[in-house]
Formats: C-alpha cells, structure tokens, sequence
C-alpha cells in the first residue's frame, strides 16, 4: 500500500471517515489531450495519480525509486520518471501516457514494430521503452544504433535483452514516409 493512501486512511480514521479539506490541493493537468482538474492531496506522485485517480495502468510501478524507468511518461514531449515527480509539479503540463499513443484505435509505428521484431515479452517494460523510442524518433531524424542504446538505457528490461527493442527501432527508423 502507498504512503499516500496509508496516510488517507489514517486522516479518515482521525475525522470520523473524512478527510480534511484543507489536506487537499487542486491539480491541473492534461493527460493525453484531455484536460483534468482534480483534488489531490499535495504528495501525491505523478505516477499515483495517473494509475490511482485516472485509472491509466499502462504507466508501470516498478521500483518507485526512479531507478527502473518502468514509470516513465512524457512531459511536454520530454521522457520524465513520474514516481519521482509530483503530480503538482506537472501542472500545466501536457503529459502523454501509452494510453494516449493510439490514433484512431491504430498502434504508434514504435509499437508494431516491436511487436513485429518480438520485442515484447511479458510487457512491463513496453510502455516505457516505447515512449523512450516515440521521443528519440521526435528529436533524431535518424537515430544510430548508439542513440538508441543511450535512449532506452535508463529503462530495465529482464526479458528480451534489448536487442529486439533496438532492431524495432532500427526498423521504424528505416522506414520511407513512416509518421511517427
């Protein structure tokens, strides 16, 4: 059980089932194009709040440490770890989960090619190592097997050994006219 939700329960317990109002801060964000406004207590994570409040269980715990990159979302187009960023913080913010990559019910290129190249194993790592790979392809036109490595370097994967998620994303890179 998270810190959060054990000290809700105890302030609850303390009120006669109630939180106070003032134990709450109003939060403003937009999550995958849409716009939330919610009431949150202030040391809610980005990670609790997307996966807790909004039900968004794409964005994977792992370590809650920021050391496994499983969390990670983007921020304004940016790969952030969202266990080690409040959801305060990101207020203003546009953040996109995997949840918000499709288009119209279709896969982001990044994720049919890892399908394709069998880089999706048990799947815990793939929300993270796509959303790595949707940003190294926003800010490199043709990213070497090098900026690939770098990319998804800071997300651990215990099941494929990285070589087919590089090959995927040697792939979409090789693609003609792929948008991603």
């Amino acid at each position: 059980m998270n810190k959060n939700i054990q000290l809700d329960k105890a302030r609850k317990q303390k009120n006669g089932g109630l939180a106070d109002k003032e134990d709450f801060a109003k939060v403003r964000l937009e999550i995958n194009g849409r716009p939330i406004i919610r009431a949150i207590f202030p040391a809610t994570s980005l990670l609790e709040f997307i996966r807790e409040e909004l039900g968004l269980t794409g964005t994977k715990k792992g370590c809650d440490l920021g050391d496994c990159g499983l969390c990670t979302v983007l921020l304004d187009g940016k790969p952030v770890l969202s266990c080690l960023m409040l959801a305060l913080d990101a207020e203003d913010h546009q953040i996109t989960t995997i949840e918000g990559l499709t288009n119209g019910g279709e896969l982001h290129p990044i994720q049919e090619a890892m399908l394709k190249h069998g880089a999706v194993q048990c799947g815990y790592c793939s929300p993270a190592m796509v959303l790595n790979g949707v940003h190294l392809l926003d800010t490199h036109k043709n990213p070497d097997q090098m900026a690939i490595k770098e990319a998804i370097s800071g997300t651990l994967c215990r099941c494929t050994g990285y070589t087919k998620i590089e090959k995927a994303f040697l792939a979409v890179t090789h693609q003609k006219g792929a948008k991603v």
